[in-house]
């Protein structure tokens, strides 16, 4: 089998150029100022459920652990909602997702489950309203063509693509998609999590002034990995182990901190200008992804957001973003502070049954992104959020780039760039691809 070799550092140089709840105190708040509803600044309804209206039948590509988990997600959201099809490369997959399918007293018949690297288009082909989209992120760009090409409403999982080629695709069917009138929902939790919506609505508000800088971080301990198995193509290995390989996940920094990246993209209301970063492989034993990377993302007018993630055993951890603006910073997440680190507003979290506050949102994000998808279709409130989840994929790619070749990237050339991993067809054989790790100044990766 072929592949398509990338020579990072050509690639920099050729690149071309393409063209709520709580309220804040009004003292805060320009007297002139007016105060931008829920609806003007695009946030989500946040309702408890979906209300009721036509069955809808939910078809599921990919039965890993969060495609099973967006299928639960999905039927929990409202009234007469069903799963009609299945579809992952491997059997195996599909017979575990029907058992714990099972518990709820719930069938997907034999003949609506479909395996394979061509079962995601028998899916999309079938009866279903509603396909969900869950495999490793490098199949999402086809995945998502195909469900709009066939008029379907689409949730689909974030990464949504690993490389340009695929972001400017997910770009095109998002516009597609509007045109047909077609909802779009992603996986983006924390722009449908109830405390990041309140604490943006009072952002956007004016609470810390114009925002200036952003942190943004993902540090965990390893994550899984599977070792090569006897009997085991290089396909099937590195589809079992894909969350390890570039080509399939995009990296770490796309598959975990691009919720960060995508908080701060929309806190600050823009897409980087550039990046700058550095990262390494030192400790990961499987895969040629980076066990860390460290990018400065520039925004323009002074403005920076330093975004870290690491995924090494024994260190520091922490996840989150903070914002600072001309009069405070917030954490993003549920509170707000003046410069001299005084809370001056915070998110108040529903409280148990005997009247003490908790710490989680009423609503699971997870089950809120499926309420808004499926209250989209049945009251005829149009969402689509492919194109902006697109663009923060595409920070996080633009980030990666930085880090893998040692380069500043800027945004028009990685818009414009035509890199695009992976093998050129795709089948459950041995692949002539070199995976080696990408080394900063000297990077040529397959």
């Amino acid at each position: 089998m072929k592949s398509k070799n990338i020579n990072r550092r050509k690639f920099i140089e050729n690149a071309t150029l393409a063209g709520a709840v709580g309220a804040l105190s009004m003292g805060m708040l320009s007297s002139c100022k007016k105060t931008k509803s829920p609806e003007e600044l695009g946030l989500p309804p946040l309702d408890n459920r979906a209300p009721k209206g036509k069955k809808l039948k939910a078809g599921l590509i990919g039965c890993g652990h969060r495609g099973t988990g967006a299928l639960l997600n999905f039927l929990s959201a409202g009234p007469d909602l069903e799963v009609g099809a299945l579809a992952d490369v491997f059997p195996e997959k599909i017979a575990t997702v029907r058992e714990r399918l099972n518990k709820y007293k719930l069938t997907v018949p034999d003949e609506m489950c479909f395996t394979g690297f061509d079962g995601f288009q028998k899916l999309i082909d079938s009866d279903v309203d509603v396909v969900l989209l869950a495999t490793p992120p490098h199949f999402r760009p086809d995945h998502f063509k195909a469900a709009v090409q066939a008029k379907k409403h689409v949730f689909m999982e974030k990464p949504v693509a690993v490389d340009p080629v695929g972001i400017r695709s997910v770009i095109a069917s998002a516009r597609a998609a509007q045109q047909m009138g077609l909802n779009v929902v992603t996986g983006t939790q924390r722009r449908h999590q109830r405390d990041y919506v309140a604490t943006y609505e009072q952002v956007a508000n004016g609470a810390i002034g114009r925002p200036l800088s952003a942190k943004a971080y993902w540090n965990q301990e390893h994550v899984w990995f599977r070792r090569r198995q006897a009997g085991w193509t290089d396909m099937e290995y590195m589809l079992r182990n894909w969350n390890n390989f570039s080509w399939l996940s995009g990296d770490h920094i796309l598959d975990t901190h691009i919720h960060n990246i995508d908080v701060i993209n929309w806190f600050l209301g823009k897409t980087p200008l550039a990046a700058v970063g550095y990262g390494g492989n030192h400790r990961r034993v499987t895969g040629n992804q980076y066990d860390f990377f460290s990018i400065d993302f520039e925004y323009g007018n002074g403005s920076f957001s330093h975004s870290m993630c690491r995924q090494i055993d024994n260190c520091a951890n922490g996840v989150g973003e903070i914002v600072m603006g001309t009069k405070g910073y917030t954490n993003c997440q549920n509170m707000i502070y003046d410069l001299d680190g005084n809370i001056i507003w915070k998110y108040e979290y529903p409280k148990d049954k005997d009247g003490n506050p908790t710490s989680k949102v009423k609503v699971s994000p997870y089950i809120q992104e499926h309420i808004h998808l499926v209250t989209a279709i049945r009251s005829n409130i149009y969402v689509n959020e492919a194109e902006r989840t697109a663009l923060s994929n595409l920070t996080a790619i633009m980030g990666r780039e930085s880090a893998y070749t040692g380069k500043r990237i800027t945004w028009d050339e990685i818009m414009s760039s035509d890199l695009k991993l992976g093998p050129e067809s795709l089948s459950m054989g041995d692949v002539n691809m070199n995976f080696e790790t990408p080394v900063p100044g000297t990077a040529i990766k397959s």
